[in-house]
Formats: structure tokens, C-alpha cells, sequence
């Protein structure tokens, strides 16, 4: 026999699981207190990790005290700090006390299917519609209602459900062989995952309509040119079936006319997705709520609270406004026997089986570290920590306008700010300008005091300054805002050489 099986072993003993997540836990709160210490943006060269561990798995166990050694001394530098109060990149991934005892519950349970669990399954009702309600999405998305919301990992998730939905919607009244001549609208705002999306559900990439915006029109898709582009499409034969509209695009943070699409979208009975990943939460407060007039029209909604919602990853909502014939309907139920619940238990089959409503068969318990956020927060702290980040955005923004070199690129509206150097010639050169800013944004990364990156609009290269960080504080603004100013301070004065 082999000795190991031998060996007195206990994979889950309380006692040693009290102790050394306590080690864990306290190993965590010196990372959050000292993580602005850290370079920002990872510095090490890639392969760097094959010098500093193993190539291969130990035999016998080893100290938590080793483990957690090599991970300060060998993972941490390969880490870009999304947690650093200097960390202006992409937008954030937010955290919070409340979040990380939510994802403990969460990962504690480690529940499997959802449908041997009443309160797992209860809970995500519950959730979806605290968090609709706190959105005052109409009536018609609540369970009270017509619809309901599911919890999903990810933006990308909600859109290939939507899709697939869509898609078979429309395949099931005009033929299968008709998948060749589905057509897909969204700006060429719209984040890039939905055109991997698009792909995924079988539609051709040359029926992705990336349709154009303007400065003007504040890179928001316009229903005029949305319009066009159906009636142009349907006389050549095609059949336009889903638009996604976005509420706060990841380059430049532009919001689509929600209500002007929607009504595009009913007259043509195309399926209306609104993308609110990021914006969608700062509709919680009213003077932001407007940018979501008309999400009646949409036939789905989602937003994902771990980007500015103070909750840990994997977590995003998504709402339709008629579960029963969309997403149940469109997305393939699986009649596997030990998947189904007992006909002979009448309240096992009224209780809401979230795995039809999704790609996976299962799911980790998301409903309860979101629950336990909302709970531990409530709508007045999410709503404070909203607005601090905004205003924090603002005052960025006020100190590029006081910089004569600088100009901001796109119109503010919420925490993102996007600016640039201006060219130095009366004539701007494009191509000057661009090198410009590249290496400034360069020179601030390389510096490991702060991390920002950039973005194309209109063919105009920018960079993108994202306030949200939980860490993040005025004093962190203000210290971005000398770097950068030392910085072109220094790049100008070579590209004037």
C-alpha cells in the first residue's frame, strides 16, 4: 500500500481551518494596507516565474508560512495592483470588508446545482430584485412582474444568453438555414466582447454591424444612423434581430440614447440589450437615473456590480423582461435525469431553476456575497461612494483644464476622464500628437507610481484616467496629476529637441 494513504491526514479540520485563515485573512489586510507601496503595474519580464518555483508538484505537504512566503516573494511581483488607490487603468475592480465576508460565505458553501438549494435559488430572486428596485427599473423586470434577473459571471455571459435567445427567437418563426443572414447593431463604442459573442452563437462576423459616432453626437450611436443601417440591411435581403445599447463605453464612457434606440429597436422587432456594466451603477442615484429613461423598451438589461459596486468578481445581473418565454425558452434545456428536480415534490417544482437560465449547469452562490453587500452597505453608502469617486473625477478633470497643455477629449460623465497633450503646432499633426501622449503614458506606467492606458476615438489617440479604486483618495489624484505634469514636462522638452 502506499505510505501516503496512510498518513493521518484531514483535508477540512476545523481547528486548522480557523487558524490558518485567520493567517490567510491577516495576509490579505497587510497587502490592502501596504498595496501603495507597490509598483503599480507588474515590472517583471514575462517567464520570469520558471526561475523562482518548481516545475513540479511537491510530494510531501508544505508550510501555509512557505506558501505565503513565495507568494510575497515570487507571485506579488508578477501582480498589477488593481486594488492600489494609484491604479487609473482600466475601470476598477472594487472591493470592500462587506465584499470579501460575502466571498468567504460564498466560497464556505461552496454549494453545487442550484436546484437542491431553495435559498440559493431564492436568494438570487430576492437579490435581483433589491437591486432592480434600487435601479427603479420598471415593474415588468421584477418577479413581481412579468420578469426576473439572473446572476451571471460576466458581461460576456449575459450577452451570449441574450443572443442565443434572440437568435432563436427569430430562427424558430423564419427557418435554421436563415442563421447565415442574422445582422447584429452596436457603435463602434461598444466593448469588443460582443463581437466575440456574436460569433460564439453562430452569426457570420461580416453581419456585426460596428456602426460609426461622433465627437459631436458625444460618440453615442445616434438612432438616425441605426436606422440607415436596418433599412440598408433588410433591402439587401437580411434580417436585423438584436442592438445593444451602452451606458458608459469602456474607451471613452459615452451612454447611448437608451429611450431614441428603443423605440428603433420595437419598430423594427429587433431584441434591445442595454449594456450597463459600468454606468449601471451610478443609476442608483437620481441625478445619473436619466440615463437609463427608456430601458422599458429593452428586452434585457444587466449591469455588473463588481466593477463599482464595492463586490468582488465574478458577479453580473442581468434582467429580461419575460423569463419564461425568452431565456427559458431560448437557451437549451437539458432533461438529464439527475439534473431534474423530483416531480413527485411539488415544492421542488415551484422553485425557480436557475441553471435554464444560464450556460453553465451550475454556479458558485453569488447571491449571497452580493446580498451581504447590500446589506452590510445599504443604498445611501453605495450612493455616497458613487458620487466621492465622481467628484474626485471632477476635480481631475478641473486640473487638466487649468493646464493650458492639456485638453480634456470627451465629455465627462461619470468617473472617467479622458485627456491628452495637445500638439504643439498650430496645425495639429495626428501621427506627432499620438507619439506624443504614447510616451507620456509610457513614462507614467514606467514610473510604478501609477497606472493609466489609453484608447482611439474618432482617431484620436487619448489617454483614459478611471477613478474608482476603493483605496483611491484625493490625495492619490493630486499626486497623479504631478506625475503627469512632471512627466510632459520632460516629453516635451524632447520632442522640442
Amino acid at each position: 500500500m502506499d505510505s501516503s494513504l496512510t498518513n493521518d491526514f484531514h483535508p477540512l479540520e476545523p481547528t486548522d481551518f480557523s487558524q490558518e485563515s485567520k493567517k490567510v485573512i491577516d495576509f490579505i489586510a497587510n497587502y490592502y494596507t501596504n498595496v501603495e507601496k507597490f509598483p503599480v503595474l507588474s515590472q517583471v519580464k514575462p517567464g520570469y516565474l520558471k526561475t523562482l518555483l518548481p516545475d513540479s508538484a511537491p510530494v510531501s505537504s508544505e508550510s501555509l508560512e512557505d506558501i505565503l512566503n513565495d507568494i510575497t516573494t515570487s507571485i506579488m511581483p508578477g501582480i498589477t495592483h488593481w486594488q492600489s488607490p494609484n491604479f487609473f487603468a482600466y475601470f476598477p475592480a472594487t472591493t470592500s470588508t462587506a465584499g470579501f465576508l460575502g466571498e468567504m460565505l460564498c466560497s464556505g458553501f461552496n454549494l453545487g446545482e442550484t436546484n437542491t438549494s431553495p435559498a440559493a435559488a431564492e436568494l438570487e430572486t430576492l437579490v435581483m430584485d433589491w437591486m432592480a428596485q434600487m435601479l427603479e427599473l420598471p415593474p415588468s423586470f421584477l418577479s413581481s412582474g412579468n420578469g426576473s434577473g439572473v446572476l451571471q459571471l460576466s458581461t460576456s455571459e449575459a450577452m451570449v444568453c441574450t443572443l442565443a435567445t434572440a437568435r432563436e427567437k427569430v430562427l424558430r418563426e423564419k427557418g435554421y438555414e436563415g442563421i447565415s443572414r442574422l445582422v447584429v447593431y452596436a457603435s463602434d463604442q461598444t466593448h469588443s466582447s460582443l463581437q466575440k459573442c456574436v460569433e460564439l452563437v453562430g452569426i457570420p462576423p461580416s453581419n456585426f454591424r460596428c456602426l460609426p459616432t461622433t465627437y459631436s453626437d458625444g460618440f453615442s450611436l445616434t438612432p438616425r444612423t441605426l436606422e440607415d443601417a436596418i433599412e440598408k440591411d433588410i433591402e439587401s435581403g437580411l434580417v436585423p434581430f438584436y442592438v445593444c445599447a451602452t451606458v458608459g463605453t469602456t474607451g471613452c464612457g459615452a451612454v447611448d440614447p437608451v429611450e431614441e434606440l428603443g423605440k428603433v429597436a420595437r419598430k423594427y422587432n429587433l431584441w434591445f440589450h442595454i449594456d450597463a456594466a459600468y454606468g449601471g451603477s451610478a443609476c442608483i442615484c437620481p441625478e445619473f437615473r436619466h440615463y437609463l429613461d427608456g430601458v422599458e423598451h429593452a428586452n434585457s438589461f444587466s449591469m455588473s456590480p463588481h466593477k463599482w459596486f464595492l463586490t468582488y468578481v465574478d458577479c453580473c445581473c442581468l434582467w429580461v423582461q419575460n423569463p419564461d418565454n425568452s431565456l427559458k425558452e431560448g437557451l437549451p434545456t437539458i432533461g438529464t435525469e439527475y439534473l431534474m428536480n423530483d416531480d413527485d415534490d411539488s415544492e421542488s417544482k415551484d422553485m425557480e431553476d436557475y441553471k435554464d437560465w444560464q450556460i453553465a449547469s451550475n454556479k458558485r452562490f453569488l447571491a449571497i456575497k452580493l446580498w451581504v453587500v447590500i446589506r452590510r452597505h445599504g443604498l445611501a453608502t453605495f450612493r455616497f461612494h458613487i458620487r466621492s469617486d465622481v467628484k474626485l473625477a471632477s476635480y481631475f478633470e478641473s486640473l487638466v483644464a487649468k493646464d493650458n497643455r492639456f485638453e480634456v477629449v470627451v465629455p465627462r460623465k461619470f468617473a472617467l476622464v479622458c485627456f491628452r497633450l495637445k500638439s504643439s503646432h498650430s496645425k495639429e499633426d495626428k501621427n506627432q500628437n499620438q507619439e506624443l501622449n504614447k510616451n507620456l503614458l509610457l513614462e507614467v506606467n514606467k514610473s510604478g507610481h501609477a497606472f493609466m492606458i489609453h484608447a482611439v476615438v474618432d482617431g484620436v489617440f487619448f489617454i483614459r484616467c478611471a477613478i474608482g479604486s476603493t483605496l483611491t483618495q484625493e490625495c492619490h489624484v493630486v499626486s497623479l496629476w504631478k506625475l503627469i505634469q512632471e512627466k510632459a514636462t520632460s516629453v516635451l522638452l524632447n520632442f522640442s529637441n
